[in-house]
């Protein structure tokens, strides 16, 4: 699914919610713990930014929105998501400001954030560009944008990860939610997903400036950040 790939919306909405019970413990158990140590990397990240208002779209059950809180507790964090049943979880967990909000029409004024991430989430939405550009809109002149996201390794360890993406996480993911359908998809959506030089342009393309990627964990995830012109 390239960038011009329209997702499902009523299909992902639908899947989240089938898993939003376990798919906290069933993300950390896939990744074998590091999701967490790449979302506390990006909330040091964001710390540094020292914002007063961050945006985390796409938040889902709140896990990068409750790392970002914890460490900046002088600025407002809201999570925001499509899906009310992951929201609930982010609730219950701790998040203080949730809003249920199309990542494509957030309902907020123009300038509103200083930071705006997504976590997981940009891979899913039906145009990568639109929810950038949407991003963009309620970000101010000079604030931060940051994509977390899958990617592939280079090298040696492309090809045994494919097939783990492929033969492997689904299973495991099934057998983990009862749901293995909701992740069938996976591994597809990382393939063809934006990443590296292509991810930044993209970005870029819609109000950017400087986009740079730091891959992850021998490129598994990387993070994308960039400052808005």
């Amino acid at each position: 699914m390239g960038a011009g790939t329209i997702q499902d919306p009523s299909y992902v909405r639908e899947a989240f919610a089938r898993i939003a019970d376990r798919y906290v413990t069933t993300n950390h158990v896939l990744s074998l713990g590091t999701d967490i140590l790449w979302r506390r990397k990006v909330a040091r990240i964001v710390r540094s930014w020292q914002p007063r208002r961050v945006l985390d779209v796409a938040t889902g059950t709140g896990d990068l929105a409750l790392e970002m809180q914890d460490a900046c507790p002088d600025a407002e964090i809201t999570g925001s998501d499509f899906c009310a049943e992951m929201l609930a979880h982010a609730s219950r967990r701790g998040l203080a400001r949730t809003l249920v909000a199309d990542a494509l029409a957030l309902p907020f004024q123009d300038g509103e954030f200083d930071v705006v991430t997504v976590a997981f989430g940009l891979r899913n939405m039906a145009d990568y560009a639109a929810a950038i550009r949407e991003m963009r809109r309620v970000l101010r002149p000079g604030g931060h944008v940051l994509v977390l996201d899958f990617s592939l390794p280079e090298g040696a360890m492309r090809k045994p990860y494919r097939w783990y993406l492929h033969n492997i996480l689904p299973k495991m993911a099934g057998y983990l939610t009862g749901q293995k359908d909701a992740y069938e998809y996976l591994g597809g959506s990382i393939e063809e997903f934006p990443m590296g030089k292509e991810m930044c342009a993209l970005i870029n393309a819609q109000g950017f400036g400087d986009a740079h990627a730091q891959p992850l964990t021998c490129g598994v995830a990387s993070i994308y950040m960039a400052e808005a012109v």
